[in-house]
């Protein structure tokens, strides 16, 4: 068995827990969070059996071998070294970090430790997302010419929405796109095996002005007798982006956070000179195939109609249900058998942290691109 430390106990991190213990050979045996009564509390609750209140502590429990660090945005640079400094094999929630300095960092030093080392962008370890992508590989969608898209949520779509992703200072200088336009991009590159290196950004904040409640409710809490006070938005909750790939191609995706009606709605459409592949991660079962010559195609994760070498994403026979915990397992399932080689495989299929600095890299270019108002190179 693999033994696993956990740090943060929020809406992720159980998450983490729940696809760990469907792999089998891997057993979390610690966690840690802000305080050791929160921490106690949320062992209990997942039947963890150690609780520690900091990094430190948890790091120096006996035949710790991976850390998992699911803590909020302005803590991953500091806990992802700390991890490395121990030697210890790392999966780190997204964004890596918060800056392309600390991005640079973090890889070499994840280099320099030698140790496994994974970023969570699970889109791209769905069933159909690995088949559009083994499709693209195989030449059957022909020459990429255009992709595009969106990730489209509703959950700050009131005034009076408020959450700690809304503070520069705890979720970085850009929300919108560092949250889902993060997701979106890793996916589509991931998907066409090619580099967005130049962007052109437009984005907006709808509420200059958000109400938080002085009590720390954040959104999704019911208090009808919240007393509220206003706090400054600087980061977008809209952002519309041109891209560029590294063969020329070009693109474009839309990021929204107000989107009524939109619960997760990430989407990508991929054309070529043969063939054109659409998936969207709310009907994540299906993958639209477009032709010109002869009706359009909709396929879904049945194994025995998937290209062979991507078949083993998709787990049950056609027409069981698969969905995000799912893709999260596969992404657990492929980090972990890299731990148990005890090295980082030549072409991972998971994203690894040279992934989660590519994003940083594209998430900076577009935050440049809107206050320059000009296409802005990625510098990586």
């Amino acid at each position: 068995m693999i033994n696993v430390g956990i740090v943060g106990s929020g809406f992720i991190g159980p998450a983490h827990i729940e696809a760990l213990r469907r792999l089998g050979f891997v057993q979390v045996v610690a966690l840690c969070d802000s305080t050791l009564e929160q921490a106690q509390e949320k062992a209990r609750a997942l039947n963890v059996p150690h609780a520690y209140a900091s990094v430190d502590e948890l790091l120096v429990h006996p035949g710790l071998q991976v850390v998992h660090n699911c803590t909020p945005n302005h803590l991953h640079a500091q806990i992802n070294r700390q991890i490395l400094a121990a030697g210890k094999h790392v999966f780190s929630e997204k964004p890596l970090c918060m800056t392309p300095q600390e991005a640079r960092e973090l890889v070499a030093l994840a280099a320099q430790a030698g140790v496994v080392h994974g970023v969570s962008f699970v889109y791209r370890q769905f069933a159909m997302v690995r088949q559009a992508a083994s499709m693209l590989r195989a030449g059957s969608v022909g020459r990429l010419f255009a992709s595009h898209g969106n990730y489209l949520q509703d959950w700050m779509l009131r005034e009076i929405d408020y959450n700690w992703r809304v503070d520069a200072a705890l979720g970085g200088a850009s929300r919108a796109v560092a949250d889902i336009g993060s997701h979106w991009c890793d996916t589509v590159q991931f998907v066409t095996g090619r580099r967005i290196v130049e962007v052109m950004a437009d984005l907006s904040s709808v509420w200059p002005t958000r109400k938080a409640n002085v009590v720390g409710n954040q959104t999704f809490t019911q208090d009808v007798s919240a007393v509220y006070e206003d706090k400054p938005v600087t980061t977008e909750d809209f952002g519309s982006i041109l891209f560029r790939f590294d063969d020329g191609s070009k693109g474009s995706f839309s990021v929204s956070q107000v989107s009524a009606g939109r619960k997760n709605r990430l989407s990508f459409e991929i054309n070529g000179s043969e063939q054109s592949v659409a998936w969207d991660q709310e009907i994540p079962q299906q993958l639209w195939i477009g032709h010109r010559d002869r009706a359009n195609q909709l396929l879904t994760d049945d194994p025995g109609l998937m290209n062979s070498d991507v078949a083993d994403s998709a787990h049950f026979p056609g027409g069981h249900i698969e969905g995000w915990p799912d893709a999260f397992k596969n992404m657990m399932a492929q980090f972990y058998r890299a731990v148990q080689a005890g090295a980082m495989p030549e072409q991972p299929t998971f994203a690894t942290f040279h992934d989660g600095a590519n994003v940083m890299y594209i998430i900076d270019a577009i935050v440049k691109s809107h206050q320059q108002q000009r296409w802005v190179r990625v510098e990586r």
